[in-house]
C-alpha cells in the first residue's frame, strides 16, 4: 500500500510563495510610490505657501517704507495733501486713532510751521503671514519749525503693522518707539 506523505512541519510550499513575494513585491513599491508621491506634495504645498509669505511681507515691506516716508515727510503748507495720504494708507485701530487726532495735530503743526523730511534707513520683518506683516522700519528725518528753524537731526524707529485689504496693504497699527 502506497502512503501519501504528508507535509512536514515547516516546510515551504516552494510552488506557491514565489508568485506570493512577487505579488507582496509590487503591493510594496505601489505603497511606496504613494508615500514618496505625498511627500513631495506636501514639501510642494509647504514650499508654495513660504513663497507666498515671502512674497507678501516684500509687498508689505515696501507698502510700510512708502507709508512710513509720508508719515515722516510733511509741509506746514501742504498739511491736507500730507493728512490725505496718511488717511489713505490706514486702516484699523490705526486709522481710527488718526481720525481723532489729526485735528489736533495738524493745527499744533500748522502753528509752529512744521516741516519735516525723513526716510527709511532700514526696515526689517518682525513676523509675517499672507495677509498681515509686522514691520520694524528705521528712520532718519530733518525737522525744522519756527522755534529752531535750522534742521535738527532726528532718528526714531517705528513698528507698523501692514494688513492686506481689497489687495492693498495698508497700515493697522503705527507705534514710535
Amino acid at each position: 500500500m502506497n502512503e501519501v506523505e504528508a507535509p512536514q512541519a515547516g516546510a515551504r510550499d516552494e510552488g506557491h510563495s514565489a508568485p506570493r513575494r512577487a505579488h507582496l513585491r509590487w503591493l510594496a513599491a505601489i505603497a511606496l510610490a504613494v508615500v514618496l508621491v505625498g511627500a513631495s506634495g506636501y514639501v510642494g504645498r509647504l514650499q508654495f505657501e513660504r513663497h507666498q509669505t515671502d512674497v507678501a511681507a516684500q509687498q508689505a515691506v515696501a507698502a510700510a517704507v512708502k507709508y512710513a516716508v509720508a508719515l515722516t515727510n510733511f509741509d506746514s503748507q501742504a498739511m491736507d495733501r500730507n493728512i490725505a495720504v496718511i488717511r489713505d494708507g490706514a486702516t484699523g485701530e490705526f486709522k481710527q486713532r488718526y481720525d481723532k487726532s489729526h485735528g489736533v495735530l495738524r493745527m499744533v503743526l500748522l502753528d509752529h510751521q512744521a516741516n519735516a523730511q525723513g526716510q527709511v534707513v532700514e526696515s526689517v520683518v518682525k513676523s509675517a503671514s499672507t495677509n498681515k506683516v509686522e514691520v520694524a522700519l528705521f528712520v532718519e528725518q530733518l525737522v525744522s519749525n519756527l522755534e529752531a528753524p535750522d534742521s535738527v537731526v532726528d532718528f526714531s524707529s517705528i513698528n507698523m503693522t501692514m494688513e492686506r485689504v481689497d489687495g492693498r496693504w495698508l497700515a493697522s497699527k503705527v507705534q514710535l518707539r
